[in-house]
């Protein structure tokens, strides 16, 4: 029984010590897009140097769909508390699906920047190779948040411990709201900065 206790003991120090990772890991991207931003802010200051460009309607309508996915993710965190599986599961596949949708409509803007509005990666002017740049890397963390959002839907189905599928909701739910946040901040950012 004493075994037991310290080896349950030791799981949720080990649970706790994985929070706080994340807890540095959101920090360090928030300073990532902090730097972004700053670097934007100092060359756009340039003579010259503005965005110049209207952002392509994907990105609000990418907004929309990645506010309804914070929903539905405290939906399926709600139904977890309540140990409910069936609908745990199912706000989770709508979240993950509003998550791919968001990255498709993130790489539809890109098309409409490239092809329709000829704004290119590579170009002159460094203030719209930023919109590239901030819009991949926040890319890159959304498809790390559909891994976490993939793991707790994958524990949901096998029906883990209680605690083990409350542990991958709040992870899943800190990281995906924190992706939330920093969207809309950096849509809004982009927009101030847009003409």
């Amino acid at each position: 029984m004493m075994a037991q206790l310290q080896q349950d003991n030791e799981k949720i120090q080990q649970l706790g010590a994985k929070k706080f990772n994340m807890w540095i890991f959101i920090f360090c991207s928030f300073m990532l897009f902090a730097a972004f931003s700053s670097g934007f802010i100092v060359y756009a200051g340039g003579k010259g140097h503005g965005l110049n460009v209207i952002l392509p309607a994907s990105f609000r309508y990418s907004t929309i769909v990645l506010v309804i996915s914070s929903i539905t993710l405290f939906m399926a965190s709600r139904a977890a508390k309540q140990n409910e599986r069936g609908l745990q599961g199912l706000f989770l596949w709508l979240t993950i699906g509003l998550g791919i949708t968001f990255l498709c409509l993130q790489v539809y803007g890109w098309y409409i920047l490239s092809y329709k509005m000829q704004v290119f990666l590579t170009d002159p002017n460094a203030s719209r190779s930023f919109v590239y740049v901030i819009t991949f890397m926040h890319i890159l963390h959304i498809l790390g948040g559909l891994v976490w959002l993939g793991a707790a839907l994958a524990g949901s189905i096998k029906g883990i411990p209680q605690v083990k599928n409350l542990y991958r909701m709040e992870m899943s739910a800190i990281f995906w709201h924190f992706l939330d946040i920093i969207w809309i901040y950096l849509y809004v950012f982009l927009l101030l900065n847009q003409i």
